[in-house]
């Protein structure tokens, strides 16, 4: 076996397992790249070629699936913990007044600390609120809107 299949074996593996560490859609484009110069090994051992091929098949690659690839595990993704809770509403259970530092509401059941998001405005125990934001471990809320008649 020739000491160029090899390296390019050991590139190909190396850059496998980076992707399974980081599954960030970057490295399997050089470990195909990789195989394929390794394959290629085996009928010349030209290193210019051999980098051609690595290279070229890499780049080839990268521009022919990343886009779908990235759009469709993207596509899927769900929101998570306390993303999921924006735009959520939640009920005052003590009066909110941020000078006063004072403030709690619940949502899904959890009380958290909750902030208006205008320090001028204090919300009433009671009243429905959104969540606006999170910071840290308390909710930034806002007066929810009535509809209009």
């Amino acid at each position: 076996m020739q000491t160029a299949t090899i390296y390019l074996f050991v590139i190909a593996i190396v850059m496998l397992l980076i992707e399974l560490a980081t599954v960030s859609l970057t490295s399997i484009w050089f470990a195909i790249g990789a195989f394929a110069a390794c394959i290629v090994s085996f009928f010349t051992d030209n290193i210019l070629i051999l980098g051609g091929v690595f290279i070229g098949v890499s780049v080839l690659v990268l521009l022919l699936f990343r886009p779908s690839l990235a759009r469709k595990f993207t596509a899927e993704r769900k929101k998570t913990n306390t993303d999921s809770l924006i735009g959520a509403t939640a009920k005052v259970t003590e009066r909110i007044d941020n000078n006063s530092f004072t403030g709690t509401a619940v949502l899904n059941g959890q009380e958290w600390t909750a902030r208006s998001k205008y320090d001028s405005v204090i919300i009433e125990a009671g009243t429905e609120v959104e969540v606006d934001s999170i910071s840290g471990v308390k909710l930034i809320v806002i007066k929810k809107q009535g509809k209009a008649n």
